[in-house]
């Protein structure tokens, strides 16, 4: 697959000056968002519910914008996570634990893996932690077999985009992983009292309503939703002509710019997903909130000079899977061989 990239004459020299503008929260915005994204999943979990004494089929298509609004929740916590959602430090921490009841993830944990991908997004010495695993062509060459097959076996779009999304959100989040066990106490004691609250919140509404109910309604949201989110946070990164580099190397504005997307969706799925498919505009500036996004995209032509990926071209890149260092693109395994 080759997709044309358009590469500016001049580097982002003063992207500060163009982003500052569009870093100040707006309450009016956020609580309107906070209102239209949590009272939309409420209120399709009641729809879903009455469906139970319809048909499962209709429980299911319900479940699609169910799984929409809990995308758009995940984004508010996304954003408190970088503190651009409020002015306040203490309402974003408010607000984004809240979230994660309904995304599964705890919020100060997650916030600290997610600010070391912004911190070393495209860095090849410093992959491992909120990204996409990704070996480069001679690092695959050169593992084992079984490192090998372990690597092809999570590249196939099936485990990468169904099965894993669901095992990480609803189960790994539950743990405190190796190798993060030496983050601060607060974030890993974020993961036992987001459990905690869980079990309290669903085991009530399993009392209420009955476990199974609760189980046919939850799963096939958080199922939508992660392999959904999953899928938008990869392509995001992980398409032909993307940005990685050696840490002397790397730069932190080229890789915002040419390691990350612009998602062009359609208004609707925009909506549904926080605008977030102004995805280099984000890794440029994370303190700007996920509702003046494109104000900033729209009224800086510079910043719209990256790789524009559509949802067609976005299913083509399924198919990248190992770095070529020396053609500075993502290949197929297919590629590798030749």
């Amino acid at each position: 697959m080759t997709v044309e990239k358009k590469t500016p004459e001049v580097p982002y020299a003063n992207w500060r000056q163009m982003v500052a503008k569009y870093q100040q929260p707006d309450v009016r915005k956020a609580v309107w968002q906070i209102i239209n994204s949590f009272g939309g999943l409420l209120l399709l979990w009641a729809l879903m519910y009455w469906s139970l004494s319809v048909g499962y089929w209709l429980t299911l298509l319900l479940a699609f914008p169910a799984a929409g609004f809990a995308i758009r929740i995940f984004i508010i916590q996304h954003d408190c996570g970088h503190g651009s959602f409020f002015k306040a430090k203490q309402n974003n921490h408010t607000i984004g634990t809240v979230c994660s009841l309904f995304t599964f993830t705890p919020y100060l944990y997650w916030r600290k893996s997610h600010a070391i991908h912004h911190a070393h997004h495209a860095e090849l010495e410093e992959r491992g932690i909120g990204d996409i695993w990704t070996l480069t062509v001679d690092e695959y060459r050169n593992a084992s077999r079984m490192k090998r097959l372990v690597y092809r076996v999570f590249r196939n779009p099936f485990f990468l985009f169904v099965i894993a999304p669901a095992v990480n959100f609803i189960i790994l989040q539950r743990f405190v992983l190796p190798g993060q066990d030496k983050w601060k106490r607060h974030e890993r004691a974020s993961v036992l009292w987001t459990n905690i609250a869980l079990l309290a919140l669903y085991g009530t509404l399993s009392w209420l309503i009955g476990w199974q109910a609760v189980l046919l309604i939850q799963l096939p949201i958080t199922i939508i939703s992660s392999s959904a989110g999953t899928f938008m946070f990869y392509v995001q990164h992980q398409f032909e002509r993307t940005y990685w580099e050696h840490t002397p190397e790397w730069d932190y504005t080229l890789a915002a710019m040419h390691g990350s997307s612009y998602y062009q969706l359609p208004r609707i799925l925009q909506w549904f997903t926080g605008n977030i498919g102004f995805h280099h505009i984000h890794h440029l500036s994370p303190r700007i909130p996920n509702y003046r996004l494109q104000a900033c995209h729209d009224e800086n032509p510079t910043l719209q000079e990256v790789m524009h990926l559509t949802i067609g071209k976005s299913l083509q890149t399924m198919s990248l899977v190992l770095w070529e260092e020396k053609q500075r693109r993502l290949i197929s395994f297919a590629e590798a061989r030749r």
